[in-house]
């Protein structure tokens, strides 16, 4: 896969991975969620964070 560099498919990527870990969330069970069920959102926004620090890199 080659790297995004255009503005508008960067943001349109930030905007789809906030989506999908939204579902995630909301599919989560507060009364029986886990340790497993935490480290997997806290794993994605994770993610999310490192994928926005490589596209400002590459924006500078």
């Amino acid at each position: 896969m080659e790297p995004v560099n255009n503005k508008n498919k960067q943001v349109k990527y930030l905007k789809e991975r906030l989506e999908i870990f939204l579902e995630v969330l909301d599919a989560i069970d507060a009364e029986t969620a886990d340790v497993e069920d935490i480290d997997r959102l806290i794993q994605m926004i994770d993610d999310i964070e490192d994928k926005m620090e490589q596209f400002k890199q590459r924006s500078e």
